[in-house]
């Protein structure tokens, strides 16, 4: 009864749900980072929506009709392992994490809004200004500067802040 389980796949099955799988992990983290920061930093229902069908799309092309345990968990072993290296690999390559995470980007500076990060980064005025909120501030005028962070998240610093420098560069930001 136990065989059953694990019937099928051969290990030439279980080697293509893992080319197939590793195939589909790469499309995935290069398409959602394409997508850029802002949307992977502030989820909206439909966000969900779009992670679930492709949660959904993909599986068929990483297991195609092999529907056993085992074939579940090739798939599911070669996605945490994969993330495991990726990790690794960001961790100890600053060309892969400056390509696949990117750096932080200046939107806002003394007062006046970046009109062209912005637009690069599909940030909308309301967005900023809701991150101005969340903040504390109610307006761009007691503001140094506001920066997308490579999270997604925006970071406000206010115009009396003392400006730390740090060893990461800000894409159009110039300290003093």
């Amino acid at each position: 009864m136990l065989h059953q389980v694990f019937d099928h796949p051969s290990w030439h099955g279980a080697g293509v749900i893992a080319l197939k799988t590793l195939a589909v992990y790469a499309f995935l983290v290069v398409g959602l980072r394409l997508l850029g920061k802002r949307e992977l930093g502030q989820m909206s229902l439909y966000d969900v929506v779009l992670i679930i069908i492709l949660g959904n799309a993909v599986q068929n092309a990483m297991i195609n009709s092999d529907n056993t345990l085992g074939g579940g968990i090739v798939a599911a072993s070669v996605l945490l392992a994969a993330n495991r290296l990726l990790n690794v690999v960001l961790s100890r390559s600053a060309r892969a994490q400056h390509l696949l995470v990117g750096e932080p980007v200046l939107i806002a500076t003394d007062g006046k809004i970046l009109a062209e990060p912005m637009r690069r980064e599909g940030i909308t005025r309301e967005q900023l200004d809701a991150a101005l909120r969340e903040h504390g501030f109610d307006s761009l005028d007691t503001v140094h500067s506001v920066i997308l962070e490579v999270d997604g998240s925006m970071s406000v610093i206010p115009r009396e802040a003392p400006i730390l420098r740090t060893r990461r560069h800000y894409r159009g930001l110039r300290l003093p």
